[in-house]
C-alpha cells in the first residue's frame, strides 16, 4: 500500500505513484484498500501499520525548524509492501540543507522502530522541489506562517 500524505488530504490512501500535490488537512488516516491490488496484510494491520509509521516521522524534526518532516511536508510517499518493507520518499526544504546527512538517518531509524515493519529504505528526492505550501495548518501554526 502507498500513503502518499502530499498527492492527497490526509485521512486518505492512495495507490498511484502520480507526482504528489499539496497535503490539505491534518485529519487522522484512513487506509483505503485498493480494489484492484488489495494488500495480502490484514486491514487492520495495515492500518495500524500506517498510523504507527506516520507517528514515528512525527518524531523526526529538522534541526533547523521546530515542526516535524510530516507536517513540513517533507515526506512524500510511504510504502508500505506485503513483506512489510517500508520505503519513504522524502525531500528536503533545500539542496543545501545542513542536516542533508542525519535526516535521513533518522527517518530510517525511526520507522524501524515500529513493532512490526521490515527492511526500511529512505529516499531523497527533489521532484516536485518542496515549497511552504506543503506544510500542515499544524506546521504554519507553529512556525507563525499565515
Amino acid at each position: 500500500m502507498i500513503h502518499d500524505p502530499s498527492k492527497v488530504p490526509l485521512g486518505t490512501e492512495s495507490t498511484s505513484g502520480a507526482p504528489a500535490g499539496a497535503a490539505s488537512t491534518d485529519a487522522p488516516l484512513a487506509p483505503a484498500a485498493d480494489a484492484g491490488n488489495p494488500s495480502a496484510l490484514p486491514d487492520g494491520e495495515l492500518a495500524r501499520l500506517t498510523d504507527d509509521v506516520i507517528a514515528a516521522l512525527k518524531t523526526v524534526y529538522d534541526p533547523e525548524i521546530p515542526s516535524d518532516i510530516y507536517e513540513l511536508g517533507l515526506v512524500y510517499k510511504i510504502d508500505i509492501a506485503d513483506d512489510r518493507k517500508v520505503t519513504v520518499e522524502m525531500t528536503l526544504t533545500t539542496p543545501n540543507c545542513p542536516s542533508a546527512q542525519e535526516l535521513p538517518t533518522m527517518v530510517e531509524n525511526a520507522v524501524a522502530s515500529v513493532p512490526g515493519v521490515g527492511e526500511v529504505k529512505v529516499e531523497i528526492v527533489w521532484d516536485p522541489p518542496w515549497d511552504p505550501s506543503r506544510m500542515s495548518d499544524e506546521a504554519r501554526a507553529v512556525l507563525n506562517m499565515w
